[in-house]
């Protein structure tokens, strides 16, 4: 009775420190789930919802890192001889939180959180509008778009969608280091103005200006 009012702190504790690691890991990658969710979902405008934690992620991942390595140091450290010796303790069958393989199974979740901004694009369909085989050279115009709020590989894929989804659009290609989307469209099906508008009410990203771009 006594070993288990002591021990019940410390697995308590435990699994507190592998909660806040998974925790982390989700917080660093929720403004790049949330637009894949969204898609998912069929929820317009909410794929900039937590686009606000972008600046936070590094430390995010950091914090996840070292209290999941902390949760595998206590984990894999030596038992104080002093446990070893109650007979009690070492016939006691850890459960199933406080195994190895539970921890592996969090740990794995975690990496998969924090890597999903470079594999969100797989969740988004690969569209191949049939005007780019029908447009005339004449109604053709090339555009772009700047979009305020893009922190990650995940909302490039947002934007993408958006105007790709869009018809009379050729061609997408969006890039959030320079928070600009170069888009391809048929003036006669679709104006610049009306794609605009399409990114801010599918994403939920601000655009702040447009302008075509007379190609050589």
């Amino acid at each position: 009775m006594k070993n288990d009012t002591l021990n019940s702190p410390k697995k308590s504790t435990s699994n507190s420190i592998v909660g806040a690691g998974v925790l982390a890991a989700l917080a660093a990658s929720l403004c790049c789930i949330t637009p894949v969710l969204a898609l998912l979902g069929g929820i317009s405008g909410i794929a900039a919802t937590f686009s606000w934690l972008e600046p936070f992620r590094p430390y995010l991942v950091g914090a996840s890192v070292l209290v999941l390595g902390f949760a595998w140091y206590q984990k894999l450290k030596p038992q104080p001889t002093a446990q070893m010796d109650c007979a009690c303790e070492k016939d006691e069958k850890p459960s199933f939180l406080q195994s190895k393989a539970f921890l592996g199974t969090v740990t794995a979740l975690a990496v998969i959180l924090l890597s999903f901004p470079y594999y969100s694009g797989a969740f988004f369909p690969k569209v191949s509008p049939a005007t780019a085989l029908t447009s005339p050279a004449t109604t053709t115009v090339h555009a772009n778009i700047y979009v305020a709020g893009m922190t990650c590989s995940g909302c490039e894929h947002s934007v993408n969608n958006a105007l790709r989804q869009t018809p009379g659009v050729i061609a997408a290609s969006s890039s959030y280091s320079t928070g600009m989307a170069q888009v391809t469209y048929d003036k006669s099906k679709v104006d610049l103005p009306k794609l605009a508008q399409k990114v801010t009410a599918e994403t939920g990203y601000k655009v702040t200006r447009f302008e075509e771009v007379n190609q050589k």
